[in-house]
């Protein structure tokens, strides 16, 4: 098809896929249970950090860690004792476990406390194009506190060539702000316009069969030759394309 169609094709299953049904089987209802900002960031970076493998193991697991931090995420982060960190010591999901929980309620803590909070990292340190920059420089801050090496895996670095698939999407469900309101669109400081496309095995294939996307490897050198085809299609609104990749791949097997 050609670019005219493929718009048409595109923007179509947007609006079949970026619609209140799509919470109910995504991980972006997760941060939706919170009304207060900072409880949205923290749940949503979590739930997007735990956000690979099975769908059903990834809900049932994020609602887990809800519980665990009773429910009131940016309390817990401020005010736990280090008595209460112990019950998230047997938490795991997947390679993400609660040494490395553990390591995020105190890295929250530190930004919130030290940094004025997650967007104000982003939007200190984006470029004029592109959060993939800040992305880095948050993932440096994040570690400034002693950690295990290990825990490092778990917050991907585009400057080492990673599509930072989960940051992206949780940058997507802070940034994006439509009448649909899947995306909770809290972070007025950054634009659309910034966002990459969280780029997965899914979202890849879909963008390889529709021509959007000629590299191999899902890495940042595949991503930004996403990013900017999609941006042709709609400069001021590119990852709204994802709800279409997705769907395609996830429920269409397109």
């Amino acid at each position: 098809m050609n670019s005219t169609e493929l718009k048409e094709f595109l923007d179509f299953k947007v609006d079949q896929y970026n619609t209140s049904e799509f919470i109910e089987t995504d991980p972006v209802q997760i941060p939706h249970l919170f009304s207060r900002k900072e409880d949205m960031e923290i749940s949503g970076f979590l739930t997007a950090t735990i956000s690979w493998g099975n769908r059903k193991s990834i809900l049932k697991n994020a609602n887990y860690l809800m519980e665990l931090l009773e429910f009131a995420p940016y309390d817990f982060v401020q005010n736990h004792s280090e008595a209460e960190l112990v019950k998230l010591e047997n938490f795991v999901h997947r390679t993400f476990n609660g040494g490395d929980l553990i390591y995020f309620i105190k890295a929250f803590q530190h930004i919130y406390r030290e940094h004025n909070g997650m967007e104000n990292i982003f939007s200190k340190h984006s470029g004029k194009d592109s959060l993939q920059p800040a992305i880095h420089d948050f993932k440096k801050i994040f570690f400034e506190l002693p950690h295990e090496k290990r825990t490092e895996k778990h917050v991907s670095d585009p400057l080492k060539n990673s599509a930072a698939k989960r940051i992206n999407m949780f940058l997507r469900w802070m940034v994006r702000n439509d009448s649909r309101n899947v995306d909770l669109g809290i972070w007025n400081s950054i634009s659309p316009v910034q966002l990459s496309c969280p780029l997965d095995v899914h979202s890849g294939n879909v963008a390889r069969k529709l021509g959007l996307l000629k590299r191999k490897q899902n890495d940042a050198k595949a991503l930004l030759e996403l990013d900017n085809n999609l941006r042709k299609l709609d400069p001021q609104d590119p990852v709204k394309y994802d709800f279409a990749l997705f769907g395609l791949g996830v429920f269409e097997n397109y």
